[in-house]
């Protein structure tokens, strides 16, 4: 009979199980510097000396995230070991010279490695330390946070961002929400630096260059996230009856996730609702040109609500699922997040009731003034030092780095 094992006992087993073989691998490599430092007549190793600056990021999607930051840091002559778990990132051939990238594994792998490393910071955008298998190390002066997307701090899993010395926000509405559940918490106050959003500062950068979309029909963008609560999985192929019926041009760009985990209700659609004139189903690794020749974007919960309207200033038509907070920070606050507020003024909700009428949506939000007030409105709140985040981020960086090393120098 198989012993049955469930996930949480696994979950403690696993983390004794990386703590003993990163304390095995912490010695071994202890000893083995001893012993080089006492062949090499007292000399320290280069390759003894622990990185200034170690950049970790669990997915090769949050190189989009890290370039910029990355891409200033070497204009300063600073060096970044990056740290990834996906082999095909394309940070590992990063045209930087500061900026030396390696894969580091899957994630425990990654993690084992990472529970027992040894620099003076480090910057990543993966919730969760010293929450589940990632541990601080003992030999990291420093870990700092930088958000993946440019919408609520709260909306991680609980205590995911707890154990971070320093966050990166693009917004005091996100600095508030961090103070609220440290003071509930009784949790010391980290250090909260608004930097703006690096990658959407990219971004817009590139629609200033590359310019608006030629002339072409109005275009709707059906962009759903993945879950029991996106689009397709509440409303199914209804919604593109209802868009086709509209006469517009319609993009449909499935969220990467559903294509792994709902690969057969997709399949379905895609078979039902063939590629014409009229309809295409849109994969692209680069967003950038479906955003770009988009007029209006319908979606549930993803993050590209915030590129699309902030970057491109569109408007959106959403969705408006009941999410569980109690799985996430937002629960201990007890109060309205703010993407709630947001969302009414950045466009029109999307429900049962309404669907029938989604061509007439569609128009009102193009033209309706007020919606162009609402998104510099939500800009303002969200997105500070427009166009200077990978600046403000590395000044950050470099001179939190050199208050550390003073400090240690004068002990």
């Amino acid at each position: 009979m198989l012993l049955y094992i469930d996930p949480g006992t696994g979950s403690m087993l696993f983390t004794i199980l990386i703590g003993v073989i990163g304390a095995s691998i912490y010695s071994l490599r202890m000893l083995w510097i001893k012993i080089r430092f006492k062949l090499s007549g007292g000399k320290v190793q280069a390759d003894t000396l622990c990185p200034e600056f170690v950049i970790f990021s669990d997915d090769k999607r949050y190189w989009k995230i890290f370039e910029p930051v990355c891409r200033e840091m070497d204009k300063r002559g600073r060096d970044v070991v990056y740290m990834t778990c996906s082999e095909d990132d394309p940070a590992l051939d990063n045209p930087y010279p500061h900026i030396k990238a390696e894969y580091v594994g899957n994630e425990n792998k990654a993690f084992a490695r990472l529970n027992f490393m040894n620099a003076t910071m480090v910057l990543s955008t993966t919730p969760g330390l010293d929450v589940y298998q990632w541990k601080r190390s003992k030999q990291v002066k420093y870990y700092v946070h930088i958000p993946h997307a440019a919408s609520e701090i709260t909306l991680y899993r609980m205590f995911g961002i707890d154990y971070y010395d320093a966050i990166l926000l693009s917004g005091e509405y996100q600095a508030q929400d961090i103070r609220k559940l440290e003071k509930l918490r009784g949790l010391p106050a980290k250090e909260l630096v608004k930097i703006g959003i690096p990658y959407m500062d990219e971004m817009a950068a590139r629609l200033e260059k590359e310019g608006p979309a030629p002339e072409h029909p109005r275009t709707v963008l059906l962009a759903p996230s993945w879950g029991q609560s996106a689009i397709f999985n509440v409303y199914g192929g209804k919604i593109l009856d209802v868009l086709l019926k509209t006469g517009y041009h319609v993009i449909v760009r499935p969220h990467p996730q559903s294509f792994k985990s709902e690969k057969e209700m997709l399949e379905k659609l895609m078979a039902e609702y063939p590629e014409s004139d009229q309809l295409e189903w849109n994969r692209d690794t680069d967003n950038f040109d479906v955003l770009r020749r988009s007029d209006i974007l319908i979606s549930d919960f993803s993050g590209v609500i915030f590129d699309f309207t902030l970057v491109y200033d569109k408007p959106v038509i959403y969705t408006n699922p009941q999410f569980d907070l109690s799985l996430y920070d937002a629960w201990w606050l007890k109060e309205p997040i703010w993407t709630t507020t947001a969302l009414p003024r950045l466009g029109c909700q999307l429900t049962e009731d309404n669907m029938e009428n989604l061509k007439e949506l569609i128009d009102t939000c193009i033209s309706d003034p007020k919606y162009a007030e609402g998104r510099s409105s939500v800009k303002a709140e969200t997105w500070e030092h427009f166009g200077n985040g990978a600046e403000k981020a590395a000044e950050y960086l470099i001179n939190k780095y050199d208050e550390l090393t003073k400090e240690k120098e004068g002990k």
